[in-house]
């Protein structure tokens, strides 16, 4: 009943949103990232989904070192932006989708996926940065995101992390989670994170951009191979924290067997110190 129509990938830089935020969107830094979101804005105005499964990774705000899931889905009915030192960003609260959330997990669990179902935690900017880049400011008060949003988060920060074999079959059984749903709805499903960037040490800075348009080639048109390459070609070639792209994986299991339709594509050095990448795929 339920359907996967679209799934949406984008780096969630945190100083994207802190230029929203400060009203720095239009500065000649920060205004060729955001002209490449002008299209997936009027994209999704006119390709509303009824739920949205964001895959993003925790920060330290709602897991800390004392605890760290490899994969937790949010159940809640709201989820409040989170305080990540500085205040939390002035957007609106998350509303989320319980009984879709609720049957993704029975459903997941019993395909022998082990997660996490966390009824309450604060999102940071790895999940509001891409609402923001897709859908806008928000007033934080009288706005509101244009539908509810299932938070998939995914343990990319301390190793050991999973696989991307392990993410692209864990998409595959969300869409087949999804489409059991007795409901119908149209779903989309975002991976975020990445692309290539490093955060310490003598590599700090590092962007590859032949190695990130590469990934965004294949994701598109060979994922499958794609989801056997080792932890360590990420770490090497896109950063430390290039890991972070196997949560894209997921989201591109989760897409239909038939190739998709690419709607956009963007790509762009820098923002912050890292690479932004962004695609919107349709299954055909």
């Amino acid at each position: 009943m339920a359907r996967i129509t679209a799934s949406v990938f984008t780096s969630h830089v945190p100083a994207i949103g802190a230029a929203l935020d400060q009203g720095k969107t239009a500065e000649p830094y920060w205004h060729k990232v955001f002209a490449g979101y002008e299209f997936s804005r009027q994209w999704l105005s006119e390709n509303r989904p009824d739920a949205i499964i964001l895959v993003y990774n925790d920060h330290a705000t709602a897991f800390s070192l004392e605890m760290i899931p490899t994969f937790a889905i949010g159940t809640g009915e709201r989820f409040q932006p989170a305080d990540e030192g500085w205040g939390p960003r002035p957007v609106p609260v998350v509303q989320g989708h319980p009984e879709l959330a609720s049957h993704i997990a029975q459903s997941v669990i019993q395909q022998d996926f082990d997660l996490t179902i966390v009824n309450r935690m604060d999102v940071d900017h790895g999940l509001t940065v891409p609402l923001s880049l897709m859908c806008g400011e928000q007033h934080p008060q009288t706005g509101a995101w244009p539908c509810p949003v299932v938070p998939f988060a995914v343990n990319v920060v301390q190793y050991p992390v999973p696989s991307g074999r392990r993410c692209f079959e864990l998409g595959r059984a969300i869409r087949r989670a999804v489409e059991s749903y007795d409901e119908d709805l149209k779903v989309q499903i975002w991976g975020t994170g990445g692309m290539s960037h490093q955060l310490q040490g003598a590599r700090a800075g590092l962007i590859n951009a032949e190695w990130d348009n590469r990934f965004l080639d294949r994701l598109i048109d060979d994922p499958d191979a794609l989801s056997r390459l080792p932890h360590i070609d990420y770490v090497r070639e896109a950063g430390s924290e290039g890991i972070e792209l196997v949560m894209w994986l997921i989201a591109r299991g989760a897409m239909g067997d038939a190739p998709p339709r690419v709607r956009h594509r963007f790509y762009h050095v820098p923002a912050s110190n890292t690479a932004v990448g962004h695609l919107i795929l349709e299954n055909a």
